[in-house]
């Protein structure tokens, strides 16, 4: 589990973006955020591109490098098999 979360709070910090900030964008409250940053829970594939695309509207940079750490770490884990 994380491999979203992971990605996306490394995005975050990164690009300086609030929990809140994508949270708002997306139309979602704080605490599903929270719970993906925090590996608590993994977004469902839905999810995902709701968050690539609130990242995109706040900074296309953003979520090209989310879904680039996230089938990164995609990648990884099926070399490992």
């Amino acid at each position: 589990m994380g491999k979203a979360g992971k990605a996306l709070k490394q995005v975050l910090e990164t690009y300086g973006i609030s929990q809140n900030k994508l949270a708002v964008t997306m139309g979602t409250g704080r605490p599903n955020v929270h719970r993906w940053v925090n590996e608590m829970t993994d977004p469902v594939a839905e999810a995902v591109l709701e968050i690539r695309n609130a990242l995109k509207k706040i900074n296309p940079a953003a979520a090209e490098e989310f879904i680039r750490l996230y089938l990164e770490d995609s990648i990884e884990d099926d070399k490992q098999l």
